[in-house]
């Protein structure tokens, strides 16, 4: 049984593995990230990476958000195809067969995307101007994760120049990443090393401008440093995404685990208990992503999954009340990484108070083209 034969039955006829919403979760952590920037200096652009939905994107350009942020061209599809129209491609789109998508989406909604080399520009402007669109564009700049983007300074300057002189395209700004730095350190250390790598990226801004170069926007940030990121002087847009959710490790951040609520979880089923001590689930790597930690228990404390393989997850129990589980109980288990866990799923079961209310499609998985 998935699907609509779902909508109303307690969460306890819902089979598992599966991926869950708690939708009361969700919209309060919606809310409260509206609220924080109803009065920041910065606007907020949520990163769709996360949920890859369009629905979860419009709930949160209902709230406040300006548009909607994505990682791949696909993903955008996806958002467009389900009513997005403010869009940005925090990466940047290579090839003759992914631009013409890109350029050709540009007629049906606001679309913008990241670059760093002068050729790939190029390509974008040519294809834009035989397409009759025009694309925005964010010169991407490397602020020490040492990805994507060029330096600070001349290199960006020269870059943006360039840009500005091309048909079909029109400048947008500048992006930079400091995805090195979201959960880095304490609340107090991580802005300290924020601020400073944002720095030759505002003085860059600042230099352009004196040349007469309009700079309209600086987009970057993400839920580790979306408080410090926006408070910026110079940062117009912050990209956070995992907040809308949150996961095991962000629940340790300094700050971000303070303040967002965990709204996501894997339903699971105990399918064995081989010893007092030991726990076996039916969640496994086809389900969650351990690359950034285990998968954690929601509702008991002194009970961990230790190690997972493809259809299992081992869990360790030591408190009385874990040691109660028995075969055939269903639990509440968070992802560690909700990005790539929720790119494992077809779909959402959405529950609120113990219910289900809705059934989604994880309209953007598997979009990585």
């Amino acid at each position: 049984m998935f699907g609509a034969d779902l909508i109303g039955r307690p969460i306890s006829e819902v089979d598992t593995p599966a991926l869950v919403i708690d939708a009361d979760a969700m919209e309060k952590n919606i809310a409260d990230m509206a609220t924080y920037f109803a009065k920041a200096p910065a606007e907020l652009r949520p990163h769709a990476k996360t949920h890859k939905s369009p629905i979860v994107a419009l709930k949160q350009i209902e709230a406040g958000a300006i548009g909607a942020t994505c990682a791949k061209l696909g993903e955008a599809e996806a958002l467009q195809q389900g009513g997005v129209r403010d869009i940005l491609i925090a990466n940047e789109i290579i090839g003759k067969r992914k631009i013409a998508r890109l350029v050709g989406m540009a007629r049906h909604c606001n679309i913008a995307v990241a670059v760093d080399n002068e050729k790939n520009a190029k390509e974008i402007s040519d294809a834009a101007v035989a397409a009759g669109s025009t694309v925005r564009v964010l010169v991407e700049v490397n602020i020490g994760m040492n990805r994507c983007g060029v330096e600070p300074g001349k290199d960006a300057i020269d870059l943006v120049k360039k840009v500005q002189k091309m048909p079909g395209l029109n400048f947008f700004g500048f992006q930079a990443y400091e995805g090195h730095l979201i959960m880095y350190g304490t609340r107090a250390e991580r802005e300290e090393a924020v601020r400073a790598s944002f720095d030759p990226l505002i003085e860059t801004r600042k230099q352009a401008e004196s040349e007469g170069l309009e700079v309209p926007v600086i987009s970057g940030g993400g839920t580790g440093t979306y408080d410090i990121t926006s408070q910026i002087d110079g940062v117009d847009e912050v990209q956070a995404g995992s907040y809308v959710f949150m996961d095991a490790k962000y629940n340790t951040v300094d700050g971000p685990g303070d303040k967002f609520s965990p709204a996501i979880y894997l339903w699971s089923t105990v399918v064995s208990r081989p010893s007092t001590d030991r726990v076996i689930l039916d969640i496994g790597l086809k389900t969650a992503t351990p690359e950034m930690g285990m998968p954690a228990f929601l509702d008991f404390d002194g009970a961990t999954v230790d190690k997972m393989s493809e259809e299992h997850g081992i869990a360790t129990v030591t408190s009385e009340d874990a040691r109660q589980l028995a075969v055939g109980d269903q639990v509440r288990i968070q992802p560690g990484h909700v990005c790539t866990t929720v790119n494992l799923h077809d779909n959402y079961v959405v529950v609120r108070n113990g219910v289900v209310e809705a059934v989604w499609n994880v309209a953007g998985r598997g979009r990585s083209q």
